[in-house]
């Protein structure tokens, strides 16, 4: 890594992917990090956050501006609508927004990292051809993902600077108040289930519980993208980035059930945004029974992104061995990341 002083701006700061990409540039010492948000956030060592609106061009660019010196752009930020099409036009506006407002005011710039996903292979759309490869070719539009890749690429030619597309599966970590968090869902229906004395059923599609998934730890993925941003071999590539390996909700649902001392039952099928409308009441008496933190349940409660994946009765995994080919070899137990994140819940006193 040379020496040069590097500056990142994270944009999508707040998020899971985002919060946890900039604790990792924080504790390499290496770089100065400016998160980038809708909400803003608290200052740190060699951090600060801006809030900015990146569907207004204008505030972007007066709110960038004074960003001079940004050599590495990580992009992500999403913003959610009701259909893929409706997605398309918010998720575009941002990257182009944010991307022109600093490029035009940082002649140092050397990278943009673009968290993209499975859905550049249809994953969300139905049963897709697994392991997906890096190499395989789009399915028809809409898909936003796909659309910024080609923005970036379009964008690219004859510039100093390169792009990677980051491609995890579904990302577990840390983070309060976002739609995509796979591992407090759990959590937090667990922590329900345990409260109203019912078992721990898995309430996903039937074939679901016996597919083969992927997921993809938040910290591994802050490693991999700092290194496919820094690895001169990276330039202007795609990777998928997953744990390294593989299970099914059968096998992993009673190891989870078993952390949180529940007795499991056969799965039935139901949706957590329905049935989880109404324990707010439940989730507010908990909070207040075990002297936890005061997280309001909309900040705890992703049960639609819940639905989302337990939905998936088919294999969903991609092919990782192009970033173990260029030198990224880290591996995380997946089981073992379950626990470590309720760990960290539990530590923070957001679940008893």
């Amino acid at each position: 890594m040379n020496q040069t002083k590097r500056v990142a701006v994270v944009v999508g700061a707040r998020g899971v992917i985002g919060s946890n990409l900039v604790r990792h540039l924080q504790s390499s010492g290496d770089w100065d990090v400016v998160g980038v948000s809708r909400r803003g956030g608290d200052d740190g060592p060699r951090l600060r956050h801006i809030s900015v609106d990146l569907l207004d061009a204008e505030d972007a660019r007066r709110k960038l501006s004074p960003l001079t010196d940004v050599t590495h752009i990580f992009y992500a930020a999403y913003q959610d609508r009701p259909t893929w099409t409706e997605l398309v036009p918010p998720n575009v506006a941002m990257l182009v927004n944010a991307v022109s407002a600093i490029e035009a005011v940082s002649p140092g710039l050397e990278h943009v990292s673009l968290m993209q996903g499975y859905k550049v292979y249809g994953a969300h759309l139905g049963p897709f051809k697994t392991p997906a490869r890096e190499s395989d070719p789009p399915h028809m539009p809409p898909e936003f993902n796909v659309d910024q890749q080609q923005f970036l690429e379009t964008r690219q030619h004859g510039k100093a600077w390169t792009w990677s597309a980051i491609r995890p599966s579904v990302v577990c970590g840390f983070a309060l108040g976002n739609p995509m968090n796979l591992a407090l869902v759990i959590a937090v229906y667990a922590t329900l289930c345990k409260k109203l004395g019912v078992p721990f059923r898995f309430p996903g599609a039937p074939g679901a519980y016996t597919s083969l998934i992927e997921m993809t730890d938040a910290g591994l993925l802050a490693e991999a993208t700092v290194w496919a941003a820094t690895t001169p071999e990276c330039a202007n590539q795609a990777f998928n980035i997953n744990n390294g390996d593989l299970f099914r909700w059968n096998d992993m649902w009673p190891r989870i059930a078993s952390y949180f001392e529940l007795a499991t039952a056969p799965a039935l099928p139901m949706s957590l945004d329905v049935v989880m409308a109404d324990k707010e009441p439940v989730w507010d008496a908990i909070v207040a029974e075990n002297g936890l933190a005061e997280t309001p349940y909309s900040d705890v409660s992703s049960w639609a992104f819940g639905d989302f994946v337990f939905a998936w009765d088919y294999d969903v995994m991609a092919d990782g061995s192009k970033a173990r080919r260029l030198g990224f070899h880290r591996f995380v137990d997946t089981e073992a990341m379950f626990v470590d994140i309720f760990d960290d819940l539990r530590k923070r006193k957001i679940i008893p």
